[in-house]
């Protein structure tokens, strides 16, 4: 039985709504979780393939870099062929973000500390209320504006909190709240510090992230760390986990830390030992499969593998389908059923022939909801 989290993670803070395209960001709606394409946009063909590889593992929300004027362009017809929202990543000229617009982006992201003056700014603005879209502030700890630096001596939180706080009051001012805010440093203490005083500040729906995390541990850790943090203070309604790695890794641990703390489930969970002398098959190479072709599973199955006699048997029953190896063979467990007896180079696909049809199980009991 799992224990009650109710005073462990606090209830989600209340924040407006807004929408980018289809999806719903803030309220009751649900965390979404994003990722960011690093394909050269203006190669539509390889940009398109990524983000239909980052649907598959579910993406929610997509953005690409618009470097010039034939990346903005390229959005009409990435657009065309995707089915999740996309947002512009636009820095140093707002021409690009009133092209990108123009192109049928979903939202843009400005960062305040380098698009340039007030009446840039406006500009901008005034095209995402002609088209009806919305906006994200995205402050960064490595560009915040000259005057707030100097004023604070550096990028400390409060630094962050008053260039997004001055931001979106000058775009409030100019008739546009269709915001989410970010407010991202590479220091994980810094992020936690500036998020947790801003969001004491405003009711604008946040994007949590941890921005240049690093490669694919360090990056995990520092992003773990502090969006678990603000996520169990109730904090966020968005999320990216910045990695130097495929973004399909991002959108794995992003519901990885979602999971954890029982906030959303998606795909399934996985049980896996981390081996010891005892373990008699190849582990390792078995376990990283499974894995990487659970990402494509939207599914919340729970799923077993196991390298000993020890905790193999036992973990396996717990699970939904479970394996556990001896010296050349695995066991196979559908619940706390013993299904069969497998050699070692037969277990990986007899162990996902089961996970496939309980997969296909739950697909058609999805589908009959929603047809009800």
């Amino acid at each position: 039985m799992k224990s009650n989290l109710s005073n462990i993670v606090r209830a989600r803070r209340a924040t407006r709504v807004i929408h980018v395209g289809d999806v719903a960001i803030g309220g009751d709606y649900p965390i979404a979780v994003q990722s960011m394409s690093n394909t050269d946009t203006r190669d539509v063909t390889g940009t398109v393939a990524q983000i239909h590889r980052l649907q598959e593992v579910g993406c929610e929300i997509i953005r690409v870099a618009v470097p010039d004027i034939a990346a903005a362009q390229a959005i009409s017809k990435i657009k065309k062929s995707i089915s999740i929202p996309i947002i512009a990543d636009i820095h140093f000229d707002w021409r690009l973000a009133v092209a990108s617009i123009e192109a049928g982006a979903d939202c843009i992201r400005i960062n305040p500390g380098n698009i340039g003056s007030w009446k840039r700014l406006a500009r901008v603005v005034e095209k995402v209320k002609e088209y009806g879209i919305s906006m994200r502030v995205g402050v960064n700890a490595g560009s915040l504006e000259k005057d707030i630096r100097k004023k604070f001596g550096g990028p400390i939180p409060e630094a962050l909190v008053e260039s997004a706080l001055r931001n979106i009051g000058l775009i409030v001012d100019m008739g546009c709240e269709s915001i989410k805010i970010s407010i991202k440093s590479s220091d994980v203490l810094d992020t936690v510090d500036a998020y947790r005083r801003l969001s004491r500040e405003t009711d604008f729906p946040l994007h949590l992230g941890v921005t240049e995390a690093g490669g694919l541990i360090p990056g995990t850790v520092k992003s773990s760390i502090a969006l678990a943090a603000l996520l169990m203070d109730g904090i966020g309604d968005t999320m990216r986990v910045s990695l130097t790695r495929d973004p399909a890794e991002e959108v794995r641990v992003a519901y990885e830390i979602l999971r954890a703390l029982r906030i959303r489930q998606r795909g399934p969970e996985i049980i896996s030992c981390p081996t010891c002398g005892r373990c008699e098959i190849d582990l390792f190479s078995l376990a990283s499969e499974v894995e990487r072709r659970a990402q494509r599973i939207p599914y919340p199955l729970k799923l077993a593998v196991m390298g000993c006699i020890v905790n193999g048997p036992g973990e396996a029953r717990e699970a939904d389908i479970g394996l556990a190896g001896g010296k050349g063979v695995g066991l196979i467990f559908k619940g706390d059923r013993l299904l069969k007896k497998v050699p070692e180079q037969e277990l990986l696909e007899t162990f996902w022939e089961e996970v496939e049809q309980l997969a296909e199980i739950e697909r058609r009991k999805v589908e009959d909801r929603e047809n009800q």
